[in-house]
């Protein structure tokens, strides 16, 4: 294939024609790409099915992770180990281009694969890695790890993405109309593009756009702004420069700061978040709009068809005969790695996602007494399994894994496993008639697996956070914690708040419907699985993309 002129090489429909790169520090396209950790890249990766269905003219920009996120393992007492196993892909194109950057004020050298779109499905991939004969071996280090925790590396990882990506572009010949960055990792192209459009901002702007996926300040990425000077994030920009250009108040540079004011729209990642987002930021002045537009997952890639077929025809014995199977099956993979035999017949609950504090992974067992009631009631009998994986340096997330591996160990009827990637989240969504989820409103921006859990047949029980009060109909397609006024209750209120409504919804509702009136169950999981289809397929995000976020409308009404 000729990289020196590139095309994206099947037929483009004519509504997406406008010219797309975009930029994300991973993409969870399928299992054996291991290159990403968890929500970001669950979302890149169903967007990029969904513009390969939508036949749209955009291809990825990510970086090859040789050791990708990390491997999850257990030590001798099954608690969790982190390790680190190099990846091959025999199914990866090289292109034969290599090129250099500057970091730290040396050198660097970028060679450059293919993901091809015939392999999975997706729109076309370009992925560079730095791990190569040419670089010293600090160099190389660069694209070890997804997320290094080393600052300096990190700071590298965002060099490589931003500035090596614009740069690999600029060498296929592949000019886009639109740089889409996702999150504000990639944001040094803003700085590659302002010197290669001769220090015109307006240039950079008219091209530039960004999704924020994080909902608080303080988890946008901040780095000394002389540590990124001295990494030569800012492609030969004076420190002073920088701070005149980008309006930054002290000397941490925020990357998503400079991203609201470098690009012409951002979005936010649901409606309830793009409002969070504005009011976020609205003490700043020079911000671009922001739009909401919800993540969607990719419907084609997730959702079980026997299980939609069986709910189209009306067939409810092969439906609830499917389901039955579909945890039977997941039951396996639990019982392998744990040795606990569940039942296909009991109500399961299933929470596994990215292990993160304000997620509050243990609080259905915070309280042990309780917990313990509901594991031993013999009319309405519980399974719970745990799943996901803790940052490899979040130590409390870690120690909160652990805790609930310890806790596992004293009933039959609890699991936790490992190994959170994407075949497990899927096998664990079919594994579960309720998928909980209970983060601290508002501080889920999205939280899309509760989208692929109902695509699958698992009913949604949630607090009223990111995506879902755009979804939940409350005993009609799921249920959910009705919102307190959290902004006035401290964090231990807010937390014994969500647990009390948990438990009395989940004792005087759910389980009663359960297990005595199972037809209104079963046609509260269909809804679910209609209404997800409907409105949470990625194919409808990545045609709002253009239509909201590519579309060259500068003057753009957004809510206040």
């Amino acid at each position: 294939m000729n990289f020196k002129a590139y095309k994206v090489p099947f037929t483009i429909d004519e509504r997406y024609k406008k010219s797309v790169a975009y930029f994300s520090m991973e993409f969870a396209i399928h299992q054996p790409l291991k290159i990403y950790s968890g929500g970001l890249g669950f979302l890149a990766g169903s967007h990029l099915r969904s513009a390969y269905e939508l036949r749209q003219n955009l291809v990825g920009i990510g970086i090859l992770w040789k050791y990708g996120y990390y491997d999850q393992a257990r030590n001798q007492d099954q608690t969790l180990q982190v390790t680190w196993m190099e990846k091959q892909y025999s199914f990866l194109e090289d292109t034969g281009i290599k090129f250099s950057i500057t970091v730290h004020e040396h050198p660097v050298w970028v060679k450059v694969m293919y993901l091809p779109p015939n392999v999975f499905q997706s729109a076309p991939l370009f992925l560079m890695t730095t791990d190569i004969p040419e670089n010293d071996y600090v160099s190389q280090t660069i694209t070890h790890r997804l997320y290094d925790a080393n600052v300096a590396t990190k700071v590298a990882q965002f060099i490589l993405l931003g500035v090596g990506g614009a740069k690999l572009l600029d060498e296929i010949g592949f000019k886009p109309d639109v740089y889409h960055l996702n999150e504000a990792h990639g944001l040094s192209a803003a700085f590659y593009l302002y010197q290669k459009y001769n220090r015109n901002i307006d240039e950079v702007r008219k091209r530039l756009v960004f999704t924020t996926h994080t909902p608080e300040e303080a988890g946008n990425e901040k780095h000394d702004i002389y540590l990124c000077h001295k990494m030569s994030y800012f492609c030969g920009l004076s420190v002073p420069e920088v701070m005149q250009l980008t309006g930054m108040p002290d000397e941490q540079f925020n990357h998503s700061l400079a991203a609201l004011r470098f690009a012409r729209i951002a979005n936010g990642v649901s409606q309830l978040h793009g409002e969070v987002s504005r009011a976020m930021w609205s003490k700043y002045n020079d911000i671009c709009p922001i739009l909401s537009i919800t993540n969607a997952q990719n419907w084609r890639y997730w959702a079980d068809k026997q299980l939609y077929n069986a709910k189209e025809d009306g067939d409810d014995a092969t439906f609830d005969d499917r389901k039955k199977y579909l945890k039977k099956r997941a039951f396996e993979i639990v019982a392998d790695q744990t040795g606990k035999l569940l039942n296909p017949n009991v109500f399961t609950i299933v929470w596994a996602r990215r292990f993160a504090g304000y997620k509050r992974a243990g609080l259905i067992a915070s309280e042990v007494q309780r917990f313990e009631a509901l594991l031993n009631n013999s009319k309405y009998p519980v399974q719970v399994i745990w799943g996901g994986k803790p940052y490899p340096v979040d130590y409390p997330a870690i120690s909160e894994f652990n805790h609930l591996v310890h806790l596992s160990k004293r009933y039959k009827s609890v699991a936790v496993v490992i190994g959170y990637e994407l075949h497990l989240s899927k096998r664990l969504k079919q594994a579960a008639d309720c998928w909980l989820n209970n983060p601290r409103v508002p501080r889920e921006a999205s939280g899309t697996s509760g989208m692929t859990a109902a695509m699958n047949g698992a009913v949604n029980f949630s607090t009223n956070d990111g995506w879902i009060p755009e979804f939940v109909h409350h005993g009609n397609n799921g249920f959910v914690v009705p919102p307190a006024d959290y902004h006035h209750m401290s964090v231990q209120e807010q937390d014994q708040y969500d647990l009390d409504k948990l438990y009395e919804i989940l004792q005087s509702e759910i389980l009663p419907l359960y297990y005595e009136d199972y037809p209104t169950w079963r046609q509260i999981v269909k809804n679910g699985m209609r209404d997800v289809q409907l409105q949470f397929d990625s194919n409808r995000m990545a045609n709002e993309y253009y239509e909201l976020l590519y579309k060259e409308r500068y003057k753009i009404e957004v809510p206040a």
